[in-house]
């Protein structure tokens, strides 16, 4: 099973907010394909944000929900007005010529619903939940539009006793995600006036599991001079794989239990900056036409990463700048002065194991093969892409340097959450 636990917290520490002007539209977006309607720009949206964060943080794992980032954003953009709306949807990816607001939204509502319903294999929770200071009261019209489309959870907090405040959050994200996302904030974080979690925990089972009793200690090598242990699990089977010609990298294609489909990319020492900045559609397409299938020993580390990214300078440069500054435009959210974002925070975790599809784990993980299998080891910084097939979403989209360091962006370390599991470090 890959127990894939990301919790995109947005933390909205504002002096003011939002508008609503979004309008219905059931009846003209149902004549479209509604569950990939939005999958060309979220993912090219999805792969963007991901080569400036690994551009950002060279030699740094990397982990994020991309899908879950869309929706938050084009949440905060029901209230936006003028330029700021049309920063955040064109930063998104949209054109407002070829899609209406109104599709733009109907569209995240039918993906959010599909996401979390329509496949019982995958456990998929998600949602927003947004506390605000009790001295601000939202619209009636951005509160409906908020919860009609995105089903935010609204919850009244008295910041000014921060010491309550934050595990009042930390206690309704905590049941929401059935305990799986604890202590998003401490008593030595600074209050807001609003902040806005969107979360989401995702827990997928191999449709072929890996071989429990051949989960072994080996070496990881970070680079040329660093090592770790890392426990490393083994499966022998007949895998989707692929040796590509262009783009020096190996990888193969494992498949959940349902819709869920995962790319472990391996790249050639060295090249794991040219392989992501080759990632799109096109590469995802073609790899998806050019695999083989057959007999592989497949190795890959078991392991636990997680980590917190202040996004604000990356979505300024994605160009979605007003959130940021005085010139932005939410003046559709509440009574109160206008307001601006000054913190977009992004905390993601990620945890990779054995478990498959029951009956698979109790007849075993490794099956007959015609001829000698090909050997891949997971041993050196990969790429993991995991995608919805159904909607064409961006589940998560994971770069691998040191499975034993959190992913933390520079900007936000005070939010690393790394739980060491007691790997050691060597110099080679």
């Amino acid at each position: 099973m890959l127990l894939a636990l990301c919790t995109c917290l947005l933390w909205l520490s504002t002096s003011g907010l939002w508008a609503v002007q979004a309008q219905d539209s059931d009846a003209d977006t149902s004549l479209r394909s509604q569950h990939r309607v939005l999958a060309p720009n979220n993912v090219d949206f999805a792969f963007g944000l991901y080569k400036h964060l690994v551009a950002l943080t060279p030699g740094k794992n990397v982990f994020i929900s991309p899908v879950s980032i869309s929706m938050a954003l084009a949440m905060l953009s029901l209230g936006a007005h003028s330029h700021t709306r049309a920063q955040l949807l064109q930063g998104l990816g949209f054109n407002l010529t070829d899609m209406s607001e109104a599709e733009i939204h109907q569209g995240f509502r039918h993906l959010h619903r599909l996401l979390r319903e329509s496949d019982t294999t995958l456990e998929i929770t998600m949602g927003n939940a947004l506390f605000l200071n009790q001295s601000l009261e939202l619209l009636e019209s951005f509160s409906a539009d908020t919860k009609h489309y995105y089903e935010l959870d609204t919850v009244v907090t008295d910041f000014q006793d921060w010491a309550r405040a934050h595990k009042q959050i930390n206690e309704h994200i905590k049941n929401k995600t059935q305990g799986k996302v604890v202590d998003l904030f401490s008593e030595l974080d600074s209050p807001a006036m609003l902040i806005l979690v969107n979360y989401i925990f995702f827990k997928g089972t191999w449709a072929h599991p890996f071989d429990w009793a051949s989960t072994k200690e080996e070496n990881f090598y970070v680079n040329e001079t660093t090592l770790v242990k890392v426990p490393m699990m083994f499966q022998s089977n007949n895998i989707d794989y692929l040796r590509d010609p262009e783009l020096p990298c190996q990888l193969v294609q494992l498949d959940y239990m349902g819709n869920g489909t995962v790319f472990f990319i391996l790249p050639d020492r060295g090249q794991v900056d040219a392989v992501v900045e080759a990632l799109s559609r096109d590469t995802i397409q073609r790899w998806s036409d050019s695999l083989t299938r057959g007999p592989v020993d497949l190795y890959i580390p078991k392991v636990s990463i997680s980590g917190a990214y202040d996004l604000s300078g990356l979505l300024e440069d994605m160009g979605i700048a007003d959130l940021l500054t005085n010139q932005a435009n939410f003046s559709g959210s509440t009574q109160e002065a206008q307001l601006k974002v000054s913190k977009v925070i992004h905390k993601a975790t990620l945890q990779l194991d054995e478990k498959g599809a029951e009956e698979a784990a109790r007849t075993g993980a490794t099956q007959n093969v015609a001829s000698e299998p090909l050997s891949i080891r997971f041993n050196r910084p990969f790429v993991v892409l995991i995608f919805d097939n159904f909607t064409w979403s961006s589940l998560f989209l994971v770069k691998v340097v040191d499975p034993t360091q959190a992913s933390t962006f520079p900007r936000a370390t005070a939010w690393s959450d790394f739980r060491r599991q007691g790997p050691r470090r060597k110099d080679m």
